[in-house]
C-alpha cells in the first residue's frame, strides 16, 4: 500500500510531565476492589455462575437439532471408528492393558461434554500423554519387581492390577491440580510453554512413543527402563536382540502398517469425493483380528495377541494416597502438557469457527474429566488432533459428537469389546507408529526456525535434547526452564543506541541505521530497547556512559583529585598565614558543587581563573590567598574548565524511556545515579515518553525530589530536545514554549 505525501502540522506548548498532568487533568487510578463482588449474592450472579461451571446448560437448551444434529451424528460416529483402535493402542502405550484405553475414551469424553467450552476438539487417548503416562508405571512398576521364583516368568496379572492403580492415583492427582489451577484462574501458566517449546516436546515425546514400540514390532521381550538415558538404553538394547526377532510379529506389523499408509493416502487423494474418510485403523483391526482367530497366529506363529478383553464397566475405585508423594511431580508435568496441548488446538477452532474458549474453563473441565476418569480406573486424557479435524471435517458442530462418540465405546465395552481378544499387538503397534506422522513432520521446524528466528530454534533445539535424554519429566523442566533464563538473557542484552532526528520531523531514531538522522548539536538521546531492572541496570549505566563518548567516571575521579588538592592547599595557607576565617570561608566554597551554573557565570570564573595564572610563581602563596579570597566571591571554582579538565561536547543528555514497562528498585537508584554522575560533570539529565503506570511507579518510589522533579520528565523525546536547546544549563526558571512538528 503506497502512501501519498501528506504533510500535518501540529502546535501546541511544550509539555513536561507536570505540564501534561494538569493540562490532561490526570487522576490517580482506584483500584477496583474485585474481591468484594466475590461476596455479593443475587440471582443473577448465581445464574452466571452456574453457566460459567456448566457451559451446557447455556448452549444445550438453544441447540438447532434440524440443522446440526445429522452432522454432530455423523462426526461422532467418525470419531468413535477412531477411538477404537486409538484407545486399545495408546493403552498398550501406557503399560496398561487395552480395555482401560476403552474406559479412558468413555468417562473423560463424555464429562468434558458437560464442562468444556470448546466446541470442537475430541478428548480422550493422547499419544503424548500415553507415553508419559507409560514411564511412571513402568518406573513405579517394573517387570522385574514381578518376577516369579518358581521359574522367573513375570506375574502378569500382578504386574498389570499394580500398573493400572499407579495410572488411575496418577490421573486423579492431574485432576485435582488442573481444577485446581482452573478454580484460581490460573490459566495463564499454559503462556509459559511456547509455541517452539511446544512442538518440540511433541516430537520428542513422538520419538519416544516411536521406540517404545519397537518391542511390539519385533516381538521383544525388554528391560523396563525409566529415568535419564532411557531412551538410548532402550535403543542399544533392542540392537543387542534383533536376532531374536518373532519373524511372525514383525511380518504382520509391516503388513499392517503399509495397510494403513494406503489407506491415508487414499483418503488424502479422495477428500473432496468421500463424505467421510475410510476408517482405516478399524477396517486394518477387524482384518487383523479375523486372520487371526482363522490363522491362529499365536499359536502357529507366536505372535503376541490382545488377551481377554473383559465385558462391562468396572466399578469406582479410591485412589491410593500412599502413591501421592511419588507421583506428584509427574501428575503436575502431565497435568500442564495435556492442558496446552487442549488449549492450544481449542483456540485454533475457536478462531476459525468464531467463538471464545475460556482457558480456565477448559482447566477445570478437563481436570474432572481426569479427576472422575481417574476415579473409574482411566489414565489421563488430553485431546488428539488427528481426531478433532476429523469431528470438524465430517461436519460437527458441537460437544454432542463427542458424547455420541461416548455412547458408541460404552457399546463396544459392553458388547462387542471381547471380540478383539485375538487382535494381534503388532498391530496396535503400527497404527501408533503410522500416526506419528504429523508430529514427526514437526523436525522441519528446525529448516524454518533457522530462517525465521535463531533464539527459538535454540529453544526447540534444547527441549528436543534434553527430552530425549532425561525423559519426559525433567525434559519438560529443563525446557520451561532454559527458556524462561533465555528471556533474562535477552533483557539483559538489550539493542542500546543513540538517537538522531530525521530531517524536518519530531521523529528520532538510530543514528547507525537511518543515515540521515543526525544528532542534535549539544544534546545526546539515548534509549535502551528493553526495560531496565535490576539484571539490566548496570549494564544500562555502562553502555550509557560508553556511548556518550565521554569516560565520566574518570573524569569525576580527576575532578575529586583537584579538588582535594585544593582544599590541602587551602589548609596549608591556613597554617602558614593565620587566616581562619578567610580560610573556613575558601574551604566552605571550594569544595561545593554547583550543577545549576549558568553560562555567564561559567564565563566569569573562567576570566577569574586566567587572571590567576598571569600571576608570578615566585609569589605562590600571595596567588593562592588572592584566589581564595576570589572564590568567596565567585562560588564556582569547581567547574570543568576552572579545573582543567575536558568538558563534554554536549550540555544534555535525554533517556528515552518509552521502553520502560515497570520499574524496581534498583531501576531508580540507577537513574538517580545517572542524574548525580552527568551533572557532576556538568550534563543536565532529562526523561522523556514514560508510560502513565510507570510514572506512578516513580511517585510511589519516591524518585521525584527537590533536585529531580517532574520538569525534568517530558512527554516526547521532541519536547525535551527543544527544552534542552533553549536551556544549555539547568535552571529554575520555566517558561511556556511552544513546539512546532
Amino acid at each position: 500500500m503506497e502512501l501519498r505525501r501528506r504533510d500535518y502540522h501540529v502546535e501546541r506548548p511544550l509539555l513536561n510531565q507536570e505540564q501534561l498532568e494538569e493540562l490532561g487533568s490526570r487522576s490517580s487510578a482506584t483500584g477496583t476492589l474485585q474481591w468484594r463482588t466475590w461476596f455479593r449474592c443475587s440471582h443473577a450472579r448465581a445464574q452466571a455462575l452456574l453457566l460459567q461451571y456448566f457451559p451446557v446448560l447455556a448452549w444445550l437448551p438453544q441447540y438447532p437439532v434440524r440443522d446440526w444434529l445429522l452432522g454432530d451424528l455423523l462426526s461422532g460416529l467418525s470419531v468413535a471408528i477412531m477411538q477404537l483402535p486409538q484407545g486399545l493402542a495408546y493403552a498398550l502405550l501406557a503399560g496398561l492393558p487395552p480395555v482401560f484405553g476403552l474406559y479412558s475414551s468413555f468417562y473423560p469424553v463424555f464429562i468434558y461434554f458437560l464442562f468444556g467450552t470448546s466446541r470442537h476438539i475430541s478428548v480422550g487417548t493422547f499419544a503424548v500423554m500415553s507415553v508419559m503416562v507409560g514411564s511412571v508405571t513402568e518406573s513405579l512398576a517394573p517387570d522385574e519387581a514381578f518376577l516369579q521364583a518358581s521359574n522367573s516368568t513375570v506375574d502378569v496379572a500382578a504386574r498389570d492390577a499394580a500398573r493400572v492403580q499407579v495410572a488411575s492415583t496418577l490421573s486423579v492427582l492431574v485432576g485435582l491440580f488442573q481444577v485446581g489451577l482452573g478454580l484460581v484462574h490460573f490459566g495463564f501458566v499454559v503462556t509459559y510453554l511456547s509455541e517452539p517449546l511446544v512442538r518440540a516436546y511433541t516430537t520428542a515425546a513422538s520419538v519416544q512413543v516411536f521406540v517404545s514400540q519397537l518391542k511390539y514390532v519385533f516381538g521383544l521381550h525388554l528391560s523396563s527402563r525409566s529415568g535419564p538415558l532411557s531412551l538410548i538404553y532402550t535403543v542399544l538394547e533392542v540392537c543387542w536382540k534383533l536376532p531374536q526377532t518373532v519373524v511372525g510379529t514383525m511380518v504382520t506389523a509391516v503388513v499392517a502398517g503399509v495397510v494403513l499408509v494406503l489407506v491415508k493416502l487414499l483418503n488424502d487423494k479422495l477428500r473432496q469425493q468421500l463424505p467421510m474418510p475410510l476408517p482405516g485403523e478399524l477396517l486394518t483391526l477387524i482384518g487383523a483380528t479375523g486372520i487371526s482367530y482363522g490363522v491362529g497366529l499365536q499359536h502357529r506363529f507366536g505372535v503376541d495377541v490382545v488377551g481377554k478383553i473383559p465385558a462391562g464397566l468396572v466399578p469406582p475405585v479410591a485412589p491410593s494416597p500412599q502413591l501421592f508423594a511419588r507421583l506428584v511431580g509427574n501428575a503436575f508435568a502431565i497435568a500442564v502438557v495435556g492442558f496446552a496441548i487442549a488449549i492450544s488446538l481449542g483456540k485454533i477452532f475457536a478462531l476459525r469457527h468464531g467463538y471464545r474458549v475460556d482457558s480456565n474453563q477448559e482447566l477445570v473441565a478437563l481436570g474432572l474429566s481426569n479427576l472422575i476418569g481417574g476415579i473409574f480406573q482411566c489414565f489421563p486424557v488430553s485431546c488428539s488432533m488427528s481426531r478433532s479435524l476429523v469431528q470438524e471435517s465430517t461436519g460437527g458442530n458441537t460437544q454432542v459428537a463427542g458424547a455420541i462418540s461416548s455412547l458408541f465405546i460404552l457399546i463396544i465395552i459392553v458388547k462387542l469389546g471381547e471380540l478383539f481378544q485375538d487382535l494381534p499387538k503388532a498391530v496396535l503397534a503400527a497404527a501408533i507408529i503410522v500416526n506419528l506422522k504429523g508430529m514427526l513432520m514437526q523436525f522441519t521446524d528446525i529448516r524454518s526456525l533457522w530462517k525465521a528466528n535463531r533464539v527459538d530454534l535454540l529453544i526447540w533445539l534444547v527441549t528436543f535434547v534434553a527430552t530425549i535424554l532425561l525423559n519426559l519429566d525433567l525434559g519438560l523442566a529443563v525446557a520451561v526452564v532454559f527458556s524462561l533464563l533465555l528471556v533474562v538473557v535477552r533483557t539483559q542484552l538489550p539493542h542500546y543506541s543513540v538517537l538522531g532526528q530525521v530531517p524536518d520531523t519530531d521523529i528520532y531514531r538510530d543514528v547507525a541505521e537511518y543515515s540521515e538522522a543526525r544528532e542534535v548539536p549539544g544534546v545526546k538521546v539515548f534509549r535502551s530497547s528493553a526495560t531496565m531492572y535490576f539484571a539490566n541496570a548496570e549494564l544500562y549505566s555502562d553502555t550509557l556512559k560508553q556511548r556518550c563518548g565521554v569516560n565520566v567516571d574518570h573524569l569525576i575521579s580527576q575532578k575529586k583529585k583537584l579538588l582535594r588538592k585544593q582544599e590541602l592547599k587551602l589548609k596549608r595557607l591556613q597554617k602558614e598565614n593565620k587566616l581562619p576565617k578567610q580560610a573556613a570561608a575558601s574551604k566552605g566554597t571550594s569544595i561545593s558543587i554547583n550543577v545549576n551554573t549558568s553560562v555567564t557565570d561559567i564565563e566569569s570564573n573562567d576570566v577569574e581563573g586566567s587572571k590567576a595564572k598571569q600571576v608570578s610563581s615566585g609569589t605562590e602563596l600571595e596567588d593562592t590567598a588572592a584566589r581564595g579570597q576570589e572564590d568567596a566571591k565567585a562560588p564556582d571554582m569547581s567547574s570543568l574548565k576552572t579545573l582543567g579538565l575536558p568538558q563534554p561536547d554536549f550540555h544534555s543528555l535525554i533517556l528515552d524511556l518509552s521502553s520502560l514497562s515497570f520499574v524496581d528498585t534498583v531501576c531508580l537508584k540507577s537513574l538517580k545515579n545517572i542524574f548525580r554522575d552527568f551533572r557532576e560533570i556538568e550534563v543536565e539529565v532529562y526523561m522523556a515518553a514514560c508510560h502513565s503506570p510507570v510514572v506512578t511507579q516513580l511517585e510511589v518510589g519516591h524518585f521525584f525530589d527537590a533536585s529531580i522533579t517532574k520538569q525534568h520528565l517530558f512527554a516526547s523525546v521532541h519536547d525535551a530536545v527543544i527544552f534542552a536547546l533553549q536551556h544549555p544549563r539547568s535552571s529554575p526558571v520555566n517558561p511556556v514554549l511552544v513546539t512546532k512538528l
